[in-house]
C-alpha cells in the first residue's frame, strides 16, 4: 500500500515535469566573450535560461531521463551559442567513427533543431558526439520522418567537447552567416535531443510520444528572443577547385588515354537573410563516391540516390514535388546518363544556379537553372534544365505548393538524328501517314502539391496533380495521387493511390513505369500494430499490406499482399517476417537476366507465386553487427533464393570493416534461365582522425560482368575545405582484364567575403 501511494504521488510530478510542445526557452545576448573550452564558467552561461526536465522518447516515454542533459543558450553580433552537459556515469561512449555527418544511428550524440522562420516546417540541425564530431543538415517537411533530415548541406560553424568522469560537456558556435533567418521573427521554433546509444535511450526537452520522431516540429519548443535579432549582413562565400585527371578507356577503339587540369567555382550569395542564391560554374564532381550497384530482377527502373551536394543543399521543395511513382523532378537526370546496361556515365554540366529560401513566414520558393554541355559519345545535345516551386505554408504544420519543370534540347534539327542519337532527342512519330523521327526539343510538366498534418501529427494527407507538355501528345498525359496516414502509439495506417497516364511524360522527374504500362492506376494500404511489453522487447506486432495496378482498360496488371510480424528489441535488435502473394499479367516483354541468351517473357502472359522472406538486424552496439535478409519462394514460372544484407565490423572510433552482399539462385524452367547472380562488395572505412579520411571499396557484380575499385582520400585541411584523391578500376571478372582506369585529384577552398 505505501508503494502504490508512492507511485500515486510521483506520477502527478512526472505529468508536471514534461516540458509540453511550445515551452519558452528564452535567449540573451552575451555581455561577455564565450570561450569555447567546455567549461561553462562565463557569466552569461551561469544567468542563461536551463532546457532541462528531459523525458524519453525511446524505449519508452512515460519517464525522465535516467541521464539528464541540460541545454543553454545565449549570443553575439556574429555567433549563435548553444551549450549542452550531458549527464554519464559510464565514461566508454559508443562512436562509430570520426567522420564529419556521422551515422547518426550508431553514434552517441547530442544537438538541436531550429526553426528560425517559425514555421513549424522547415530549419536547420546541429549535431555533436562526445568526441567532438560535427554532423549539420536542413530539415523540411516539419521533420517527420528520418527523409525530413539532408545532412548534405555544409557550412562552417565551431565546437569543443571535453569528456569528465560523469558527464561530457559541448559548446557550439554557429555564425549567423551560416544559415538563412528572418531578423523580424522574435520567436523561433527549437528542440533539443540526445541519442545515448550505448543505453539505447532517445531523450528530448519536449516530451515526445515514442512513436515520433524527437526531430519533428510538431514536437518542438519556442525560442523567445530578448533582446534583438543581429541583423543579418553581406554574406558572401566563393568555393574555388582545381582539378587534375590521368584515365584510360581500354573499350573504346582503338584504346584511349587522357590527362588534364580543370578549375571551377561554386558562390553562395545571400540575396537577403532568408534568400540565398547558389552559383556554379563548370561544376567537378569527381570526388563523389560511385554508385552502390545492384542486382535488378524487375521490370522498373531503380532509383539510385543522388549525391552530388550542389543539388542536394535546399532540394525538398523540388524532390517533394508528386509522389514515389510519379516524381516531377530528379537531380540526377541532368549531368548523368543511363546507358544500356543500368550504368550512369557523367555529361560535364557547364553552369548552374539556384535561388531558394523564404520570402516570408508563409511563403518559400526555389529556382534553379542548369546547362548540360554538348556529348557526341552519348549523342546528346546541349541541354537546359530549369526547375521552379512557390509553396505557401498554412494552418499548423500543412503547405500547398507549385512546381514547374523544363527540359530543353538545344539547337536539335530534322537531320541531326545520327549525331544526337540518345532515345529521348529523337522520337518515332507519324506524320501525314509517314513514319519519321522527329526532334524532341523541350518538355515540360506543372505540378500541385498538398500536405496537410494536424498539430500532433496524428494525421496526415497529402495529394497531387502533374500534367506534362510536348510536341508530341496533347492527351492522355496527366499524372495524380492522393494519400493519408493515421498514426498512434498502437496503430499506424496508411491508404492511398496514384494514376500515370498513357502519354505522361517528365523527363526529368522520375517515373519507374516508364515504358512498362500504356497507364496505370495504382492502389495501396498497409496497417501495423505495436505492443509494448516492457520487457526485452521494447514493440511487436502485426502488419499487412497490399498494393495492386490496373491499366486503363481496367485489366489488373499486378497486385501483391503482404502479412507479416514485426520484433523491435531492447538490445537495438530487430526481426521482421513476411509472407507474399504475388500476381503480374505483363505488359510488355520482359527478360529479367539477359535476352540474348535466355527466352524472353512475353506480353499478355500471366503469374502467380508466393514467397516467405525474413529480415534481422542484430545489435547495433556491438562491434560486430549483421543486416540479413532472406527470401524463397517463386519468381514467375520458377523459383528464386535471395540473400542479401551486410557484415560490419567496427573498430571505433577510427573506421569500420564491411562485406555487402546479394546473392540469388534463379531457376525458371526450359531456357528461361538458371543462373546464381552475385554482388559483393567489402568496404574499408577508415578515419585516421576527425580531418583525414579514407574509404576504399570493390563491388563485384555478376549480372554487370563487371568488378570496380574505388578509393578516396580526404584531407578536411579547413573547415568546409577540402583536398581529395581518388582512383577508380573497372574489370572483367574472369581475366581480371581492365576496362577503364581513372586518377583524380581535386582541391577545393571555401572562402568567406
Amino acid at each position: 500500500m505505501k508503494f502504490v501511494a508512492v507511485l500515486l504521488l510521483f506520477i502527478p510530478m512526472l505529468v508536471f515535469a514534461q516540458n509540453k510542445p511550445g515551452t519558452a526557452i528564452h535567449i540573451k545576448k552575451a555581455k561577455g566573450e564565450i570561450k569555447l573550452d567546455g567549461i561553462l564558467d562565463e557569466p552569461d552561461w551561469q544567468s542563461a535560461d536551463v532546457a532541462g526536465n528531459w523525458f524519453l522518447n525511446y524505449p519508452v516515454d512515460t519517464a525522465l531521463a535516467p541521464m539528464q542533459t541540460e541545454a543553454r543558450l545565449t549570443f553575439n553580433e556574429h555567433y549563435f551559442y548553444v551549450s549542452f552537459v550531458c549527464h554519464d556515469d559510464e565514461s566508454r561512449d559508443l562512436i562509430n567513427s570520426l567522420r564529419r555527418d556521422f551515422d547518426y544511428e550508431l553514434n552517441d550524440n547530442v544537438g538541436f533543431n531550429l526553426g528560425p522562420y517559425n514555421d513549424r516546417i522547415n530549419g536547420f540541425f546541429f549535431v555533436l558526439t562526445p568526441r567532438g564530431v560535427q554532423m549539420e543538415g536542413t530539415i523540411s517537411g516539419a521533420g517527420t520522418t528520418i527523409e525530413s533530415f539532408g545532412i548534405s548541406w555544409d557550412n562552417k560553424w565551431y565546437s569543443k567537447v571535453v569528456r569528465y568522469k560523469d558527464k561530457w560537456i559541448c559548446e557550439m558556435a554557429i555564425p549567423f552567416k551560416s544559415f538563412r533567418y528572418k531578423d523580424k521573427i522574435k520567436e523561433w521554433n527549437i528542440a533539443f535531443d540526445r541519442s545515448d546509444k550505448k543505453r539505447n535511450h532517445k531523450s528530448a526537452w519536449i516530451h515526445t510520444p515514442i512513436q515520433y520522431t524527437t526531430g519533428s516540429f510538431a514536437y518542438s519548443g519556442q525560442l523567445v528572443w530578448d533582446d534583438p535579432i543581429p541583423p543579418a549582413h553581406t554574406n558572401i562565400s566563393l568555393i574555388p577547385y582545381i582539378a587534375g585527371n590521368a584515365s584510360s578507356d581500354n573499350e573504346a577503339k582503338p584504346a584511349t588515354t587522357t590527362s588534364g587540369l580543370a578549375a571551377g567555382l561554386d558562390a553562395k550569395i545571400a540575396v537577403t537573410p532568408a534568400i540565398n542564391l547558389d552559383l556554379t560554374l563548370n561544376p567537378d564532381f569527381s570526388q563523389v563516391e560511385v554508385d552502390q550497384q545492384v542486382i535488378n530482377l524487375t521490370r522498373f527502373e531503380f532509383k539510385f540516390p543522388e549525391r552530388r551536394q550542389f543539388f542536394l543543399e535546399n532540394s525538398d521543395l523540388f524532390d517533394r514535388a508528386g509522389f514515389p511513382e510519379s516524381r516531377v523532378f530528379f537531380s540526377r537526370r541532368i549531368g548523368l546518363v543511363e546507358t544500356q546496361r543500368g550504368v550512369y556515365k557523367r555529361t560535364p554540366i557547364a553552369y548552374g544556379a539556384r535561388m531558394s529560401g523564404s520570402l516570408s513566414k508563409r511563403w518559400r520558393m526555389s529556382v534553379m537553372n542548369m546547362q548540360t554541355k554538348e556529348n557526341l559519345s552519348l549523342g546528346l545535345p546541349t541541354q537546359n534544365y530549369t526547375v521552379a516551386t512557390v509553396q505557401h505554408n498554412f494552418w499548423h504544420q500543412s503547405n500547398i505548393a507549385i512546381t514547374y519543370a523544363d527540359k530543353e534540347s538545344l539547337g536539335v534539327g530534322l537531320g541531326d538524328s545520327t549525331k544526337y542519337f540518345h532515345k529521348d532527342v529523337f522520337r518515332p512519330s507519324s506524320l501525314n501517314g509517314k513514319n519519321q523521327l522527329r526532334p524532341n526539343t523541350f518538355n515540360r510538366v506543372i505540378d500541385a502539391d498538398l500536405e496537410t498534418y494536424n498539430k500532433d501529427n496524428t494525421w496526415y494527407a497529402s495529394a497531387f496533380f502533374a500534367k506534362s507538355f510536348d510536341d508530341f501528345n496533347r492527351t492522355q498525359n496527366t499524372s495524380g495521387g492522393s494519400f493519408v496516414q493515421y498514426n498512434k502509439r498502437h496503430i499506424n495506417a496508411v491508404a492511398g493511390n496514384s494514376f500515370v497516364s498513357k502519354n505522361y511524360n517528365a523527363e526529368a522527374g522520375y517515373v519507374p513505369s516508364r515504358g512498362v504500362y500504356p497507364g496505370q492506376f495504382n492502389y495501396f494500404a498497409n496497417a501495423a500494430l505495436k505492443f509494448y511489453p516492457k520487457e526485452f522487447i521494447v514493440y511487436h506486432g502485426p502488419q499487412v499490406s497490399l498494393f495492386q495496378t490496373y491499366i486503363p482498360d481496367g485489366t489488373l496488371t499486378d497486385k501483391q499482399y503482404s502479412a507479416g510480424y514485426s520484433v523491435n528489441f531492447i538490445n537495438t535488435a530487430t526481426l521482421l517476417v513476411n509472407f507474399n502473394y504475388i500476381y503480374s499479367k505483363l505488359t510488355s516483354d520482359f527478360n529479367p537476366i539477359d535476352a540474348s541468351k535466355f527466352t524472353t517473357f512475353k506480353a499478355g502472359e500471366y503469374y502467380n507465386w508466393k514467397t516467405v522472406s525474413a529480415t534481422f538486424m542484430s545489435n547495433s552496439r556491438k562491434l560486430l553487427n549483421v543486416t540479413a535478409m532472406g527470401t524463397y519462394g517463386g519468381f514467375y514460372n520458377g523459383t528464386n533464393l535471395n540473400l542479401n544484407g551486410q557484415v560490419s565490423y567496427r573498430f571505433q572510433p577510427y573506421g569500420n570493416i564491411s562485406m555487402r552482399f546479394d546473392y540469388n539462385d534463379l531457376r525458371l524452367p526450359d531456357n528461361y534461365g538458371k543462373e546464381k547472380l552475385f554482388l559483393i562488395g567489402p568496404r574499408i572505412d577508415i578515419t585516421f582522425t576527425d580531418k583525414i579520411f579514407l574509404t576504399t571499396y570493390v563491388q563485384y557484380n555478376k549480372l554487370l560482368d563487371n568488378m570496380n575499385l574505388n578509393a578516396r582520400f580526404q584531407w578536411r585541411y579547413k573547415p568546409a575545405s577540402d583536398f581529395f584523391i581518388v582512383y577508380t578500376e573497372n574489370y572483367l571478372p574472369e581475366t581480371f582484364f581492365s576496362k577503364n582506369r581513372a586518377l583524380v585529384f581535386k582541391f577545393t577552398y571555401w572562402l568567406n567575403l
